[in-house]
C-alpha cells in the first residue's frame, strides 16, 4: 500500500503537467482541448487504478510511455514570427552596427490614452554609443511586492533615453496569463521604446506604481549591455523563442547578458520574484551606495512626474528628485 501511494504521487505530478500543457496546446478550439485533456486525465486514472490492483509493472510502463510521446510532442512545438500581433509587438526590433553607430528599426513610440485607444508609430533610429552616458533600472509594479516588470533605460548625451523592455509577445486575443507563461503560451520579445511610450502606458493607462534605479556601471559595459540587447533582438527576429515565466523573463534574460560582460553574478530568488530585484541589484553593489536601498525607492518613485509629465522634457521630468550617482573617477 505505501508502494501503491508513493507511485501514486510520483506520477500525479507529470499527470497534472500533461493536462495543463494539454489544455494550453493541443490543436484545435476549446472543444478539442478539452477531449484531450479528459483523454489524458482518463489514462492517467487508469494507470493509477492499475497501480492499487497490483498491476504497477504494466501500469508505470504505458504512462512512460505515454508521457514519452507528450514530451516528443511538446519540444517540437515551434515558435512563431507569424501570427497576428497585439499592436504593441506586432514589429520585431532589429539594429545594425557601424562602430559606434547603431541604426535601429521598429523602435515604439506610441500614444496611449487607453489600452484600445493609441496611435501607433513604429520609427527608426539612430544612437551613438560613444554618447551613451548612463542606464536606469524601472520596475513597474501592478499587484503585490514581490511582482514587477523590469525595465532597462540607457541615457545619452543631450537627455535622449531609450528603454528596452523584454515582454510576452500575445496574439490580438490573447490576454497575460502567469501559468501560460509556463506553458508555450507567448513568444518572447524584445520591445525598444521612448520613455513617454513604455512609462506612461504603465503609470497612465495601466495604473501600475513606477519606480527609477540608476544603476551603477561603467561606460564601457553600458554599451556593451545595448549591444547585447541588440544581439537578442536581431535573434529573435532570425530564430523566435518562447516566453517562461521563470527561464525566459525579463529579469533573466538581462542577468545573462549581463553575466557575460562582467562575470559571474550569483543567482538568488529575487531574479525570479522580481518585484525584490532591487535588493538583489543593491546587494551586488549596482546601486549608489551613499542611500539606503528604501531612500532610493522613495526617492526614485516616478509614477506621479510621469503621470502628469508630458511632451519633450519627460525623461528629465520624471528624474527629478532621483539621486544622481557620483562621478567616476578619472
Amino acid at each position: 500500500m505505501v508502494a501503491a501511494l508513493a507511485a501514486t504521487l510520483v506520477l500525479s505530478l507529470p499527470a497534472v503537467w500533461g493536462a495543463i500543457a494539454l489544455w494550453y496546446q493541443a490543436p484545435g478550439g476549446l472543444a478539442s482541448k478539452l477531449l484531450c485533456v479528459l483523454l489524458w486525465a482518463s489514462f492517467s486514472a487508469a494507470v493509477i487504478v492499475a497501480l492499487w490492483a497490483g498491476r504497477a509493472a504494466i501500469g508505470a510502463a504505458l504512462f512512460a510511455a505515454a508521457f514519452a510521446i507528450l514530451l516528443i510532442w511538446w519540444n517540437h512545438l515551434p515558435p512563431s514570427n507569424d501570427r497576428p500581433w497585439a499592436d504593441d509587438v506586432a514589429r520585431v526590433m532589429t539594429g545594425t552596427v557601424d562602430g559606434d553607430r547603431v541604426v535601429l528599426h521598429n523602435v515604439r513610440n506610441f500614444d496611449w490614452r487607453s489600452d484600445s485607444d493609441y496611435t501607433q508609430r513604429w520609427e527608426i533610429r539612430s544612437y551613438d554609443l560613444s554618447r551613451v552616458r548612463s542606464v536606469d533600472m524601472i520596475m513597474s509594479y501592478w499587484s503585490w511586492r514581490a511582482i514587477a516588470h523590469m525595465m532597462i533605460s540607457f541615457g545619452f548625451e543631450g537627455g535622449d533615453h531609450l528603454v528596452f523592455s523584454v515582454e510576452i509577445r500575445p496574439s490580438r486575443d490573447q490576454s497575460y496569463s502567469e501559468i501560460g507563461g509556463f506553458f508555450k503560451e507567448f513568444e518572447l520579445s524584445i520591445i525598444a521604446a521612448d520613455e513617454r511610450d513604455v512609462i506612461r502606458v504603465r503609470t497612465n493607462v495601466r495604473g501600475e506604481d513606477d519606480y527609477l534605479y540608476r544603476i551603477r556601471l561603467p561606460v564601457r559595459d553600458i554599451r556593451l549591455l545595448f549591444l547585447a540587447y541588440v544581439a537578442e533582438s536581431n535573434a529573435l527576429d532570425k530564430k523566435p523563442r518562447f516566453y517562461n515565466t521563470i527561464t525566459a523573463n525579463c529579469t533573466v534574460l538581462v542577468y545573462h547578458m549581463m553575466e557575460r560582460i562582467v562575470g559571474y553574478l550569483p543567482l538568488n530568488y529575487r531574479l525570479l520574484l522580481t518585484g525584490y530585484l532591487p535588493q538583489y541589484v543593491y546587494r551586488v553593489g549596482g546601486l549608489d551606495p551613499r542611500y539606503t536601498l528604501e531612500e532610493l525607492r522613495n526617492r526614485g518613485r516616478i509614477t506621479e512626474r510621469a503621470r502628469s509629465a508630458d511632451g519633450a522634457g519627460f525623461s528629465a521630468d520624471i528624474r527629478r528628485g532621483v539621486p544622481e550617482l557620483p562621478k567616476e573617477a578619472p
